[in-house]
């Protein structure tokens, strides 16, 4: 436990944010094709657990306003 309270929350955020947009087109695609979206449920899943657990983590919440600088912060940490 003491291992996922040193993930930063704006790291998990992102990958929330992420795993979320990638489930809208796997959603469509089990659409148009008739059958049972469950890749995109998986998705949806994660992307809940990953953010509702950034939102927890953070003691002051998110807004959507910080969503972009998450982003931006996530980023220049991987490039720095």
């Amino acid at each position: 436990m003491e291992m996922l309270a040193a993930i930063d929350p704006d790291l998990l955020l992102v990958i929330g944010v992420v795993l979320l947009a990638l489930a809208l087109p796997s959603a469509i695609n089990a659409y148009s094709e008739a059958r049972a979206p469950r890749l995109s449920a998986v998705l949806v899943l994660a992307s809940g657990v990953a953010i509702l657990y950034a939102v927890s983590l953070q003691p002051e919440g998110y807004g959507l306003r910080d969503v972009p600088l998450s982003f931006v912060t996530v980023i220049g940490r991987i490039l720095h």
